[in-house]
């Protein structure tokens, strides 16, 4: 999906919920605070009274829908410790650095991104490929493929590639030896072997070994409109705090698209215990 805002057309993130813990579990806590699972309206929570659970029984608090106790200490006495038991992990593909960026201000989460020190190669073998028979627009072209930008416009975009061309350009005519932090020393051969053959060269640098952590030397060309993809877990009650501040009309658009969605697909359960309904 695509949404224009002052002016500019972005793309928005998909999310997928990969695993939920359940709410049994922080039933279970809460139940042990209070000493009262014979209260439970839950037959395998009133268990627990008198026996430790074995697999089956775990598998059936997984699978508790609802929570008479959990709802009344979410909304009535905010006794919100309880929900750090439940945790939900989502995949998210296509938000910006600019979200990575307001993600990181939430302490109490498990993040893994996708990594610009392991994932530059693409672009900086376009690069060398245009310094050696082809020109800034073979670089743009190429790198334009990649469909690596939030903003979904190929004016603007092209424009950003240019840049990074321009950046790394400038970083070229002030390092004695570009190829060496660019290229993997297997692949330097080709660069002469294909001179005049940006097509070919940039194949042949694709095809072969990736310099080890090569964006440490480049990480500086790229924008918060770059795409990123990443996993992250968060805790119920974190979670909670999330919603509450970054699907607010306030927030950032971006990182507001990316709870609404990550809201579409948090099962009614959780969204049940820590968002008021409207």
């Amino acid at each position: 999906m695509q949404e224009v805002v002052y002016g500019i057309k972005y793309t928005k993130p998909e999310v997928v919920l990969l695993q939920d813990t359940g709410i049994g579990v922080a039933e279970t806590a809460a139940r042990t605070c209070y000493d009262s699972f014979a209260n439970s309206e839950n037959s395998v929570i009133k268990e627990l009274e008198h026996k430790l659970p074995d697999s089956s029984m775990c598998n059936m608090l997984n699978e508790i829908e609802d929570s008479a106790l959990l709802e009344d200490l979410a909304w009535t006495y905010f006794h919100h410790s309880i929900l750090e038991h439940a945790n939900l992990s989502y995949l998210i593909r296509g938000t910006s650095r600019g979200v990575l960026q307001e993600h990181a201000r939430h302490r109490i989460q498990a993040i893994s991104v996708r990594s610009t020190r392991y994932t530059m190669s693409g672009i900086i073998n376009a690069f060398v490929a245009s310094q050696h028979g082809g020109d800034r627009d073979f670089f743009i072209d190429v790198v334009e493929a990649y469909d690596m930008f939030v903003i979904a416009d190929s004016d603007y975009n092209r424009l950003e590639i240019g840049a990074m061309y321009d950046k790394l350009l400038f970083q070229k005519q002030r390092v004695e030896d570009f190829h060496a932090i660019a290229v993997a020393k297997s692949s330097l051969a080709l660069i002469e072997e294909l001179q005049g053959k940006p097509q070919e060269l940039y194949e042949a640098l694709q095809s072969g070994k990736k310099k080890r952590n090569v964006g440490d030397a480049f990480k500086h060309i790229i924008t918060d409109n770059v795409k990123v993809d990443m996993v992250v877990t968060f805790n119920l009650r974190s979670l909670k705090n999330y919603f509450t501040l970054r699907e607010s009309g306030a927030a950032y658009f971006q990182i507001r698209w990316l709870a609404q969605e990550m809201m579409r697909v948090t099962p009614k359960k959780y969204l049940d215990l820590i968002i008021k309904e409207k």
